[in-house]
């Protein structure tokens, strides 16, 4: 069952048994999301709409959560590491639905991530805006993030304009994975004045960010607020495509934060506390 949002001439597409995903979103006349996973992809279901990560977000070294004396292995699902959290593939229950608004639960398989928790999700949609409101509940204690994979659509003869108003980014290794230390932007990795992508193909981790990042058509401008503990925006510009990625911690997070590395974004919850966030779309 898919549910249609609509708002004046703005319409939206929540697909719950597809991960809880916002999979399509027509806003100024046409569809801005790649609403369909793409061909060819080694990967469908991180490849289209915009999905909620959690409790971790991009990727793990080797599947590897050390906590409290244990080590648990999480299934390797980008070679050898875990990525994007354990609630994007998996069929997601409504709570409540109306024209405008749907709210989603989604109890953690512990074969996905076997510290468990409880994951909830609103996407609210008005004329002019679309709001994402997510959640996660411990129920034993546990490190948590959350962040948001939109793949936002870009037409064969068409550019498209990013700002991330962020001064350092981080240092990756040969697998796109935090080395833990970062970098001043620079040269085509600074979005801050809302350059032209053109031939960049980025996959980078912008730290420290402000609100709001936003993306840019010839045709509109969506602008993409988020606030709380919100720190981290993941820029990825393959062909065809922009995804800008708000989140609340760094990739890999956990190990980074254990081995002393600092600003990290990795929180950690009791039983019973919950880590929240928000991002707004307007355009």
């Amino acid at each position: 069952m898919i549910v249609r949002l609509d708002a004046g001439p703005d319409h939206a597409i929540v697909d719950p048994e597809s991960g809880g995903r916002l999979a399509s979103l027509v806003a100024g006349g046409r569809e801005r999301l790649i609403d369909r996973a793409q061909a060819g992809s080694s990967f469908p279901a991180i490849s289209w709409g915009s999905f909620l990560m959690g409790p971790w977000v991009g990727r793990i070294r080797g599947g590897r959560v050390d906590w409290h004396g244990r080590s648990y292995r999480l299934a390797a699902n980008d070679a050898n590491h875990a990525i994007h959290g354990a609630c994007f593939e998996v069929p997601w229950q409504v709570e409540t639905a109306s024209p405008a608004s749907v709210a989603l639960r989604l109890a953690i398989d512990p074969e996905r991530w076997p510290l468990g928790g409880v994951v909830r999700q609103r996407i609210s949609l008005r004329p002019g805006s679309l709001e994402c409101a997510a959640s996660i509940t411990a129920t034993e204690p546990m490190p948590a993030a959350l962040g948001w994979h939109p793949w936002f659509r870009r037409g064969p003869d068409e550019d498209l304009a990013v700002t991330v108003l962020a001064d350092r980014r981080l240092v990756l290794d040969g697998e796109r994975i935090p080395a833990g230390t970062s970098v001043a932007v620079d040269g085509s990795f600074d979005l801050r004045t809302g350059p032209a992508l053109g031939s960049r193909r980025l996959d980078d981790v912008f730290i420290e960010a402000r609100s709001p990042a936003v993306i840019a058509w010839p045709d509109l401008e969506l602008r993409i607020a988020f606030s709380g503990p919100v720190q981290s925006v993941v820029v990825f510009s393959p062909p065809g495509s922009a995804c800008i990625e708000p989140a609340t911690a760094w990739p890999d997070a956990l190990r980074l934060s254990a081995a002393g590395v600092e600003g990290t974004g990795q929180v950690f919850l009791g039983a019973g506390e919950e880590l929240a966030a928000t991002m707004t779309w307007s355009w």
